[in-house]
C-alpha cells in the first residue's frame, strides 16, 4: 500500500499555527475557508484538512458552530474528502478538540500520536507587529506549553469516533509516534489501512534532513508493511523539498497555508491552491499522477461523502 500508483495530495488551508498578521492570504472567515478548500480541490487536492477560526480576530475556534458553515458549502460545491482536525490548538482540552469530529462524522479526522513540545515562538523573530492582542502571547507562551495528547487522550478520541466510520490521518511528529500507533493497532483501536502523515520541521519534533525523512519511512515500513499509506508535510520553507523526496519514494504529500505561508524564498503564497498547483507540477514532472477524491476514497477505504454528518 505504501507504493501506490496514485499520489494523494492533502491540503491544510488554515490550521492553528499561523496568526492573521503573518499573511493577508490566511483564511479566517467561514467563507474564506470554504473558498480556499474548494480552490485547493480544483487545483488537485483530493483531501482538504480543516480547522476553524473566530471570524472577528482569527484565533483558533474548535466549536462545531464554527465548522458548520464552511463544511456545508464545501460539500455542496466539491467532491473532495473532508478531513476535520482533532488537534485544534494546543490551548484546548481533548474534549473540546474532538467535538467537531464527533458531531460531523467526517470521512477522515486528524489524530496526533503524542504529547510534545510544539514551539511557535521562533516565528516571533520574523513577525514583529500584530493586528490582534492574542497573537503575540499565543506564540510566546509556546515556550512553556505542551501539546497534550496522552495515551488516554488518543484512546478517548478513537473511542469517541469509533461509531462514526471515520478514518484517521495519523500525524506522527517523531519516530516514537509510529510506535504509539503500533500500540493502538495492537489494541485493535486502529484498523488498516493506516494513513500515516509524517510531520517534519516543527521545533519539538523530528528534523528536516533527508535522512530524517528516510528514517521515518523505513521505520513505518518495518512496523506496518503493506498496511499503511505514507504521506509527508514539511513545515515552512521545507514544504516542497520534503514533498519532492517523498514523491520520489512513492509517498503522498500535504501542503497548504497551515503548514507553510510561502511559495518561494521570501514570497508569500497567495493561496493554498497555489501550493497544490506547485506540488502537482512536481508530481507530474516526476512521472507520477495525482489521485482524484474518489480514488483517494478507494485507496484509504473511506466510507464515502454521502455518509458524513454535514
Amino acid at each position: 500500500m505504501a507504493n501506490q500508483n496514485k499520489i494523494i495530495i492533502t491540503c491544510a488551508v488554515t490550521g492553528s499555527i499561523h496568526t492573521p498578521s503573518m499573511s493577508p492570504h490566511l483564511p479566517v472567515t467561514a467563507e474564506q475557508i470554504a473558498t480556499a478548500a474548494i480552490e485547493a480541490a480544483e487545483a488537485g487536492a483530493a483531501v482538504v484538512h480543516l480547522h476553524a477560526r473566530n471570524p472577528a480576530d482569527g484565533r483558533p475556534d474548535q466549536s462545531p458552530e464554527a465548522f458548520a458553515p464552511f463544511l456545508q458549502v464545501i460539500k455542496q460545491r466539491s467532491n473532495c474528502v473532508v478531513n476535520i482536525t482533532t488537534g485544534g490548538a494546543a490551548t484546548m482540552s481533548v474534549e473540546e478538540r474532538v467535538r467537531p469530529a464527533k458531531v460531523f462524522a467526517p470521512e477522515v479526522a486528524s489524530l496526533n500520536m503524542g504529547s510534545m513540545n510544539f514551539a511557535l515562538f521562533p516565528m516571533l523573530e520574523r513577525f514583529k507587529t500584530f493586528q490582534h492582542d492574542w497573537e503575540q502571547p499565543y506564540l510566546e507562551s509556546s515556550r512553556d506549553r505542551i501539546f497534550r495528547n496522552t495515551f488516554g487522550d488518543i484512546e478517548h478520541i478513537l473511542r469517541t469516533c469509533a461509531d462514526n466510520g471515520t478514518r484517521f490521518e495519523i500525524e506522527c511528529y517523531d519516530i516514537g509516534h509510529l510506535y504509539t500507533l503500533a500500540h493502538f493497532v495492537d489494541l485493535g483501536l486502529v484498523k488498516a489501512p493506516f494513513f500515516v502523515q509524517s510531520v517534519f520541521g516543527i521545533l519539538g519534533g523530528i528534523g528536516t534532513h533527508p535522512e530524517d525523512v528516510a528514517h521515518m519511512k523505513r521505520t513505518a515500513d518495518r512496523l506496518f508493511g503493506s498496511d499503511y499509506h505514507w504521506s509527508v508535510l514539511g513545515a515552512g520553507r521545507h514544504q516542497l523539498p520534503i514533498a519532492t523526496q517523498a514523491i520520489a519514494l512513492g509517498g503522498n504529500v500535504r501542503v497548504g497555508l497551515e503548514d507553510s505561508l510561502w511559495i518561494g524564498k521570501g514570497k508569500l503564497a497567495r493561496s493554498s491552491a497555489e501550493q497544490v498547483t506547485k506540488v502537482r507540477q512536481i508530481i507530474e514532472g516526476l512521472g507520477a499522477s495525482i489521485a482524484t477524491p474518489d480514488e483517494a476514497r478507494q485507496i484509504l477505504q473511506l466510507k464515502g461523502g454521502d455518509k458524513v454528518g454535514f
